[in-house]
């Protein structure tokens, strides 16, 4: 059996671009989870090899290193069998093993094997995190409004989980009910229901799509969710999405995140104020404000912060 692990992202370097492993390129690094159909990068080389693939059809002469370029895989054809590496491999997700399909991935059964078995169990590792005055969000990770976010994975699969700020506010849940799988949930709409004593919260869902997976932990859990990160071991449930290009441009990302992130602890701020005065000395909060602060109204956080 294949060694599956995850690979520790937090430096670039450990990150080398499939079209540098493959000797296309000399040096670049991905800044996209190998996310490759997300990468500029990847589609600019593309249509770059098609064009070159067209020229040599047509019986044309390619000049200059752009003329040189080929596909990766067409690149790494020229190995020896035994040297050719699965793509899984050079994404860093498994220990070293050879491609056995030609890089057909489509009806590779080890390929199945892995998306079947790693990526539902796989934690996700940010790279980066923004802090906003002690709330925290990765780079990479798309926020939506209602404090869910979302984190793209191969393919048109994406991850769900319920954001920092929204657990630090309403405290730990005593069970998390999510959809299941097979149930089809729509962006903006109540797709995860978050139990706190006798008050319940509905929260919206960032992404259109068929539920695929769910986390098992949070299945079993006994209020063991604010012991795991949210954006890794603590993720919600994972998607099937025919809509992701739509839903995402209705998303946060960078920049707009981290204004959206400052805004609301603004808000935050003021809510306290109302409730508790002088409790909010301008510090950075400490989490289970709900429960620490009795006189917030449940109805009144969810709201103002998840808008149901």
């Amino acid at each position: 059996m294949d060694s599956i692990h995850t690979p520790n992202r937090s430096s670039p370097e450990n990150r080398e671009c499939i079209w540098m492993q493959a000797g296309i390129v000399r040096k670049r690094y991905c800044q996209a989870d190998y996310l490759c159909s997300e990468c500029r990068f990847d589609r600019m080389l593309q249509r770059t090899v098609e064009k070159n693939r067209k020229q040599k059809q047509e019986g044309n002469i390619l000049k200059g290193k752009k003329g040189e370029i080929v596909s990766w895989k067409e690149k790494l054809h020229g190995l020896p069998p035994t040297q050719q590496p699965c793509i899984h491999h050079m994404k860093k997700r498994i220990e070293f093993r050879t491609c056995t399909n030609e890089y057909n991935c489509g009806n590779c059964e080890f390929d199945q094997f892995f998306y079947d078995q790693y990526a539902v169990h796989a934690v996700v590792e940010p790279v980066e995190v923004i802090d906003i005055e002690g709330f925290k969000v990765p780079q990479g990770y798309y926020l939506h409004y209602g404090h869910t976010w979302a984190k793209l994975e191969s393919g048109s699969m994406v991850r769900i989980g319920i954001d920092d700020f929204a657990l630090r506010v309403l405290g730990p849940p005593d069970s998390i009910k999510i959809p299941l799988m097979g149930k089809t949930i729509q962006q903006n709409r109540a797709g995860i229901v978050f139990n706190r004593r006798k008050n319940q919260a509905e929260i919206l869902s960032p992404i259109s799509g068929v539920v695929t997976d769910v986390n098992p932990r949070l299945v079993e859990m006994d209020s063991g969710l604010p012991a795991m990160d949210p954006y890794s071991e603590g993720w919600v449930l994972r998607v099937h999405s025919k809509s992701l290009r739509n839903d995402l441009k209705k998303l946060m990302i960078a920049d707009e995140t981290e204004n959206f992130l400052k805004k609301e602890v603004d808000h935050l701020y003021q809510a306290i104020e109302e409730a508790v005065p002088l409790a909010a000395d301008g510090g950075q909060l400490a989490g289970d404000l709900f429960g620490n602060m009795p006189q917030l109204n449940w109805n009144k956080l969810t709201k103002l912060f998840l808008h149901t």
